[in-house]
């Protein structure tokens, strides 16, 4: 089961290289409407669906995002470059962090970056963070074929050959879930640390102001 799990992963890797994301270049530099924009976001995600009837984007979502403060609203029903930017850093996000601390991250783009002809802009910040992610693909796919070796080694005094191998799977599962939840945590704590020195900076300003 050792070289089937190996092969697995390599198998998963090589798909998540043809995965179609949101390049910088793709966002089109036009105002879009919302129908525009779901069709964007499906057209260049669609493949990180899951189920084929899994949504990437809805109008309800769209409009939620704009209720909780993450998403600027829209300029007479249409919606800029630096929208679909933002949209395109919530869909990333959602899937690991609560709609707070997506919050949290957030917002000091849109009170700093967005709509702006100030540098960084939010296509500057898109296309340095999309850049600095893709460099990392070699170092993840090395990672997970490394927890797929070490994982195929476990269990081998399993006489059972299908329990075997059902726990070899069970073991890289819980070695890839312990790597998320670890980094979940370092992304949570880095999140708290910069709320709290925030909160405290502005509290400062606030007190200097009305000296």
């Amino acid at each position: 089961m050792a070289n089937d799990n190996k092969e697995l992963v390599s198998s998963m890797l090589r798909k998540m290289t043809k995965l179609n994301y949101i390049k910088p270049g793709d966002v089109p530099g036009i105002n879009l409407y919302m129908d525009q924009v779901t069709t964007f976001m499906d057209e260049h995600l669609s493949d990180s669906k899951r189920h084929e009837d899994d949504k990437i984007l809805t109008k309800t979502m769209i409009n939620n995002y704009t209720k909780n403060n993450l998403l600027p609203p829209p300029v007479k029903k249409k919606y800029s470059r630096d929208h679909l930017y933002i949209l395109a850093f919530i869909y990333y996000l959602k899937n690991l962090l609560s709609i707070s601390d997506i919050q949290k991250l957030i917002n000091p783009l849109t009170e700093n970056c967005f709509d702006t002809d100030k540098t960084p802009d939010m296509e500057d910040i898109y296309r340095e963070v999309f850049n600095l992610c893709k460099s990392q693909a070699a170092a993840l796919s090395r990672d997970t074929l490394e927890k797929a070796r070490i994982a195929g080694k476990s269990f081998e005094y399993v006489e059972d050959e299908e329990q075997r191998d059902f726990l070899e799977l069970f073991s890289l599962i819980s070695l890839l879930s312990f790597d998320v939840y670890m980094k979940k945590n370092m992304i949570e704590t880095l999140i708290d640390d910069y709320s709290s020195k925030h909160i405290k900076d502005n509290k400062s300003n606030e007190k200097d102001n009305k000296k």
